[in-house]
């Protein structure tokens, strides 16, 4: 507890009376920190904090990369900003040696500032010239850490570019034409394409994305020599298992092939994801789940394909040839877009045919009259924000209505933009072009018909299939290659042991499954996030019963 005299020790709390001092000592919270612990995240509730002992140092997220932009010392306050504009913390502020700081909550801090105006007169100035420096940060030109050179309508451009997308990497791109291009890139125009260079001049020509990953920093090995669990996939499911396995205090390692988010990191909007009143993206959500699962200890790996589970030595197989011994697996591998075979889809994939879409995507769209293909919520709010920025949105339907398969409110949302057409028990059975899409065959499923029409671009949404062929024969699945979990593992005759299996629990003890590659009839954000953070639940229960009876 923080006593009345040390209240009046602190700059902005001298001149505040006694009694007031008396009252604020029964409120305010007395936090101690140890170095690398958070008083407080960006994106927080406003609350008023000052610095009693120690040092805190000012962080900020700046395109994708963790920023030092300044530090508190003994006396000085931060959360100034959020407390005086009632906005949510704007940086994060963490302990760099071990610190004491004072909490003050918005309503206790509103009831001081009533009674000693003189404390909110400081506090505002302090704000203002705080915010100040903020502005200068914000209008200072964003850091490029990678230049790409590429044609427009190649696949291994448009891929490179998306990968680095999806693992927030600022980058420029220019045509092989641009005006720009000798001024922004260090040597020799580069003949074969597409081409990277980083910031500092190191050149990669037609780089793997895992060259790129490497070669920028991101993580494409573990670090330890084995681990609690090993995370297949980093999608919703894979995350959130990271996020509670390693709040837990297991050693979590998640594999991922190419970036944190899974299918879900490529929806323009989620609308109907609790927390998240005015909606989030998929990129977002991915974003936000990614930074808690590293701050809280978990190791995040991209690039890296599990090619097999050994599951009587329990480890994960990587591409390589590496092996990662571990105690316990959780499958969080998701499920990828389903292909379509119909003429053209494969000879122009990445040039105007794509499976899925981002908000990174726009420029794709812009000015364009593009088609997508499903009647789902993915293919509605990739609908709904194409027409932010195409000339016009086609949704081509095979179903004689929406409703079927697409939430009401999203329906209603699309009724609303004048730009936007649904083509009904309708399909694509052909694209056209050259060097991209210029066209399409829409088959009018009434009549028999086919029509030709001008597109600047297909967006594939027709649903998802399970690529588990890489799991082992004693991993159970269903039918559709799903994986068995729990009860199924029962009925299908699977399971062997002196007890049942964990409701994760697939048919070898001490794998887990979760999220949409498990066998479910739910597929939804929301539900793989929550078997995430069960399987983590159940991971514990499966050690405790290994520690207690010495087998699985």
């Amino acid at each position: 507890m923080i006593t009345p005299t040390e209240l009046a020790s602190l700059p902005l709390l001298s001149n505040v009376p006694p009694e007031e001092l008396e009252r604020l000592s029964l409120v305010a919270a007395d936090v101690s920190l140890g170095p690398g612990e958070y008083a407080a995240n960006e994106g927080d509730e406003r609350a008023l904090f000052i610095v009693i002992a120690g040092k805190i140092e000012v962080t900020k997220r700046v395109d994708g990369i963790e920023r030092v932009i300044g530090a508190r010392a003994p006396g000085q306050v931060f959360g100034e900003i959020p407390i005086v504009f009632g906005v949510p913390f704007q940086g994060a502020f963490r302990a760099i040696e071990p610190s004491r700081v004072l909490r003050l909550e918005a309503r206790p801090f509103h009831a001081l500032a009533a009674a000693v105006p003189e404390v909110l007169t400081e506090l505002a100035r302090q704000a203002r010239d705080r915010i100040g420096g903020l502005q200068g940060l914000a209008a200072k030109p964003a850091e490029v850490r990678a230049v790409i050179v590429g044609h427009r309508w190649d696949k291994a451009g448009h891929d490179l570019r998306r990968f680095l997308e999806r693992n927030q990497i600022t980058f420029d791109w220019l045509s092989p034409d641009s005006p720009e291009l000798s001024a922004r890139w260090n040597g020799p125009p580069p003949v074969e394409l597409p081409a990277l260079q980083c910031q500092g001049g190191a050149t990669l020509i037609q780089p793997t994305t895992r060259a790129v990953a490497q070669r920028l920093g991101l993580q494409t090995g573990a670090l330890q020599a084995d681990y609690d669990t090993v995370i297949v996939g980093g999608g919703p499911a894979g995350l959130a298992a990271a996020v509670y396995g390693a709040s837990e205090g297991l050693r979590v390692l998640v594999i991922e092939s190419e970036a944190p988010g899974g299918q879900a990191g490529t929806s323009s909007r989620i609308e109907n994801y609790l927390g998240f009143p005015t909606g989030v993206s998929g990129d977002e959500l991915a974003q936000r789940a990614l930074l808690q699962a590293r701050r809280l200890g978990a190791e995040i790996v991209v690039t890296r394909s599990v090619v097999g589970i050994d599951p009587v030595a329990r480890a994960v197989l990587l591409d390589g040839g590496e092996s990662l011994p571990t105690k316990t697996i959780v499958i969080a591998a998701g499920v990828s877009w389903r292909r379509l075979s119909s003429e053209g889809f494969d000879r122009l994939l990445g040039k105007g045919v794509y499976y899925g879409a981002s908000r990174t995507d726009a420029g794709l769209a812009q000015g364009r009259d593009v088609h997508l293909i499903g009647a789902g919520n993915s293919a509605g709010q990739a609908a709904k924000f194409f027409a932010n920025h195409a000339r016009t949105v086609t949704l081509v339907v095979r179903g004689d209505s929406l409703e079927k398969s697409m939430s009401h409110y999203l329906i209603e949302q699309l009724r609303g933009k004048s730009n936007i057409a649904v083509a009904l028990q309708s399909e694509v059975n052909a694209v056209h072009g050259d060097t991209s899409v210029t066209a399409i065959d829409i088959l009018d499923r009434t009549s028999g018909t086919v029509r030709r029409t001008d597109s600047g671009g297909v967006f594939v949404f027709i649903g998802a299939d399970a690529e588990t062929a890489w799991l082992p024969e004693a991993i159970a699945r269903d039918t559709h290659g799903y994986v068995l979990t729990g009860e199924a593992v029962v009925r299908a005759n699977r399971w062997s042991g002196d007890r049942d299996p964990y409701l994760l629990e697939t048919s070898v003890h001490g794998i887990f499954a979760c999220g949409d590659v498990r066998s479910s009839p739910v597929k939804r954000v929301a539900a793989a996030v929550g078997e995430g953070s069960m399987a983590i639940a159940f991971i514990h229960q499966y050690l405790q019963h290994v520690a207690a009876s010495g087998r699985a």
